[in-house]
């Protein structure tokens, strides 16, 4: 089974405030970006996956991610996340009713496509799957299989709110890069630690040479 993803990315300008001590105001628009591209990038390697939609309306996002292969879907709603992830979900399986879709985080810089295909697989065996983030409160994938609606409850407490609405939750060994997403300096340390894509290394390299 080949699998759509659907990636949302807010506005560069607004991404990962809670990264301000770590990384300056003007620092942290490239950091996300980063995050997004190595996300997007290692998402589109991966033996499970066809194809990536991204879901946003920042312009320098779009085309970076464009040019790795993504295709861009306008946030037309523009009513936050969970939102933006149904319209994205929905814009896939106007083109492709029978396609698998799966929800990924854009902040995934230590992303492996061979642990992502893992845990693909894994969701592949039912109706509708999430896999657990690193702290063990949110959601870092959220797989919906053919003929199922993706149903997106991303936000606070998100792992309780997806496993209260039906879907399975996946405990799986070994794929750790699928679960560390960056939302803290912690985060960013536990990534690096993992093994960072290339324009993740970059950017931090940049918040050291500056001084954050």
């Amino acid at each position: 089974m080949l699998w759509t993803l659907v990636v949302p990315v807010k506005p560069l300008a607004r991404a990962k405030s809670r990264l301000s001590d770590a990384a300056a105001d003007a620092l942290r628009p490239g950091l996300a970006l980063a995050f997004a591209q190595d996300t997007v990038a290692a998402a589109l390697a991966s033996p499970a996956v066809r194809d990536v939609a991204v879901v946003t309306d920042d312009e320098l996002a779009g085309r970076e991610l464009a040019a790795l292969g993504a295709r861009i879907v306008p946030d037309e709603p523009g009513g936050g996340l969970n939102a933006a992830l149904a319209h994205g979900a929905a814009a896939v399986r106007a083109r492709r009713p029978k396609s698998p879709v799966a929800a990924l985080n854009a902040d995934l810089p230590a992303l492996r496509p061979a642990e992502l295909a893992q845990v693909l697989d894994a969701a592949a065996e039912f109706p509708r799957a999430f896999l657990p983030d690193a702290a063990a409160i949110g959601t870092t994938l959220l797989a919906a299989a053919p003929g199922r609606e993706l149903l997106p409850a991303f936000g606070t407490d998100s792992r309780a709110r997806h496993r209260g609405g039906g879907a399975v939750e996946l405990s799986l060994a070994g794929v750790d890069s699928v679960r560390q997403d960056v939302d803290t300096a912690g985060d960013l340390r536990t990534a690096l630690a993992l093994g960072v894509g290339p324009r993740t290394a970059a950017a931090a390299a940049r918040l050291l040479i500056s001084g954050q």
